[in-house]
């Protein structure tokens, strides 16, 4: 019961908010696509249209739905119009907008709104425990991967995946749409499936669908050729299943001018001194031997490219040992250090005084850094709002 398969992606397409949905309500579980959130990323769409057709009378033991992100930019064929959808889930956007007071300006906060409000709706009409997962595609040729924000709970579930996973991205990045969830306790994860417009990517991301599909317990290993779909994705990322931890970006803005070198592609390892880009008329070269990840070849993006190394398993397990513990509640007894909130999820850090709470210290903690100024952070938990109590006895979480 296969979709022929597609020989051209098209550049364009023309898709409702509710791309489909299968399954019956408050059945079990609920997982929740977005398709085209960047809407020169069709293949993730395409992908959840084939997917949605091949289970027309396939049983589901829950609610599987496919969303549309940017569709009107889809519509257009470009990634967004003014601004990109996947920056504007701030919190000080979605507080206006959670509060009802927030008013769109251009054609992506619509979308925002209309996002939004359809979750909202199926949140409130599903009992869960529910899952959103968000497809992308990059500019650059790509083993697949999944970038996942570093709580408990999405790194028990994404080491299901026989793929690389990369952990921080939130926060280097302001406003992602599956941060927003993720802060509000879900499961929430994005999935690259390869580069834009690759046919190979539509199979990626096919094959990732059917296996979280299965993961979440919606469908049964023999209803979705599982070993076909695992080992898909794992040939492909020759032995690179492991987690990796972003340590820096190279951010620009739309004014610079920026060319990166023609040739890299995701983890390819680069040398110290090698000239890897040219940003404003001078030349880039690496400080250090390091691995490269999303290098920018298309003509829209803030992220130039970003650094990556594997995370050591000592330290992954440290750190669940330590958010179990919750040593941070110590932390505001030190001098430089205080809560910013009632509900104790965020801290202010004076970095004049509290110089030896380094990021790498933090992360093993739970939060995530933002720099405010050149002498302070804005530390924020990720496990404060968890919901593990919904996801307890999830046949995974055993």
């Amino acid at each position: 019961m296969r979709e022929q398969v597609i020989k051209e992606v098209p550049k364009a397409i023309h898709i409702n908010r509710i791309i489909g949905k299968l399954g019956t309500e408050n059945t079990g579980p609920t997982c929740i696509f977005f398709g085209g959130v960047h809407g020169n990323e069709p293949s993730g769409v395409i992908a959840l249209q084939q997917v949605l057709k091949e289970l027309e009378k396939v049983k589901i033991h829950g609610s599987f739905y496919a969303i549309g992100g940017n569709i009107s930019a889809l519509a257009n064929g470009e990634r967004y119009h003014e601004k990109d959808l996947n920056r504007l889930w701030t919190e000080k956007i979605m507080t206006k907008l959670e509060g009802g007071e927030f008013q769109a300006e251009n054609e992506d906060e619509r979308e925002l709104i209309q996002i939004y409000d359809t979750i909202k709706n199926i949140l409130n009409s599903e009992k869960g425990p529910f899952y959103f997962f968000d497809l992308h595609t990059t500019s650059s040729k790509t083993t697949p991967f999944i970038t996942v924000n570093d709580s408990i709970l999405n790194r028990k579930f994404t080491e299901l995946y026989p793929l690389p996973l990369i952990l921080g991205i939130e926060e280097y990045l302001d406003g992602p749409m599956l941060s927003y969830y993720n802060e509000k306790g879900f499961i929430s994860f994005g999935f690259e499936g390869g580069e834009h417009y690759s046919t190979e990517a539509i199979e990626n991301h096919k094959a990732f669908i059917y296996l979280s599909l299965h993961f979440c317990g919606l469908l049964d290993e023999e209803q979705i050729n599982f070993e076909e779909h695992h080992n898909l994705l794992a040939q492909q990322s020759q032995g690179m299943a492991h987690f990796y931890e972003i340590y820096e970006r190279f951010e620009i803005n739309e004014k610079d001018q920026f060319k990166m070198k023609e040739g890299y592609k995701n983890f390819q390892r680069v040398r110290k001194n090698e000239l890897i880009a040219e940003f404003n008329g001078k030349e880039i070269k690496m400080k250090e031997a390091s691995m490269i990840f999303m290098p920018l070849y298309q003509s829209r993006g803030n992220d130039a490219y970003f650094l990556i190394k594997k995370t050591a398993e000592f330290f992954l397990k440290l750190s669940i040992l330590l958010r179990q513990l919750k040593i941070d509640r110590i932390l505001p007894l030190l001098p430089g250090v205080l809560w910013c909130t009632d509900r104790k999820e965020k801290m202010l850090v004076d970095l004049k005084i509290a110089r030896f709470l380094t990021k790498p210290f933090l992360h093993l903690l739970g939060y995530r850094a933002r720099q405010m100024g050149e002498d302070a952070l804005i530390i924020k938990n990720r496990e404060a709002n968890s919901r593990k109590s919904e996801y307890k006895n999830e046949g995974w979480y055993k």
